[in-house]
């Protein structure tokens, strides 16, 4: 096994699978079996989600609420995700603890750290919702964050795309992917992985990150053995 503990980063949009709003139950019910599969080797885990199949902060502006105000509503869309992904982890046997970085306690714990880190020892999945409980931050920024204070090995960044190109794959068929790039690289490129904040992080706590597409059933597994998947970027 490559990888003791792990950040697993989704998207809130993941959770659509085919739908254009809110979440898709057999897309949920894919990746819990992933996750399961992954985390039966004895690898801790922990999830970022975000919550753009919900509300994201950054449109709040566009339709005339306050940008804090909409960051906040957004943070709340993390939590309702993670509360959908925690009923499906627990559904297949898995023990699951939801924290949230602004307290709600009727519905999951306060993010605390060493509580955290206790229950990954004890091989519990904790899902960090609620991004960093501060408006004008990503969910990618809470990842970033999370992994460096649970000491995790790697970020792996589920998309659904199968690793980092030279261009879009979309607008240019001559791109090609990326097996392994460096932070540096990225940067002078331009390359589109996480928002620059996010990537800075990882970059001073020398934390790899892999760009995969969670998508593609025993990827997460295949990741976790130590298999060559999506793009790693790395010093």
């Amino acid at each position: 096994m490559k990888y003791k503990r792990i950040l697993l980063k989704l998207s809130g949009e993941a959770l659509m699978g085919d739908k254009k709003y809110g979440i898709d139950p057999s897309r949920l019910e894919e990746y819990a079996q992933e996750i399961k599969r992954a985390t039966s080797l004895g690898v801790q885990m922990a999830i970022v989600i975000g919550g753009g199949n919900i509300f994201r902060g950054g449109q709040a502006e566009r339709i005339g609420i306050d940008r804090v105000q909409g960051d906040h509503m957004g943070m709340l869309a993390t939590l309702i995700n993670g509360m959908a992904l925690q009923s499906a982890l627990e559904k297949v046997g898995l023990y699951t603890r939801l924290m949230s970085a602004i307290p709600i306690n009727q519905v999951c714990e306060p993010f605390i750290r060493r509580r955290a880190v206790r229950h990954l020892e004890k091989g519990r999945v904790v899902i960090f919702g609620a991004g960093t409980g501060n408006p004008y931050f990503t969910t990618d920024s809470a990842a970033s964050l999370r992994a460096i204070e649970i000491e995790a090995d790697v970020v792996l960044k589920g998309t659904r795309v199968d690793g980092v190109y030279t261009a879009d794959p979309e607008k240019d068929p001559t791109a090609t992917r990326y097996t392994k790039v460096s932070f540096d690289e990225v940067i002078n490129k331009n390359l589109n992985v996480m928002d620059m904040t996010a990537f800075t992080l990882c970059k001073e706590n020398n934390l790899p990150i892999v760009v995969f597409d969670m998508n593609i059933a025993e990827n997460l597994l295949k990741l976790v053995q130590g298999e060559e998947v999506g793009t790693l970027i790395s010093m």
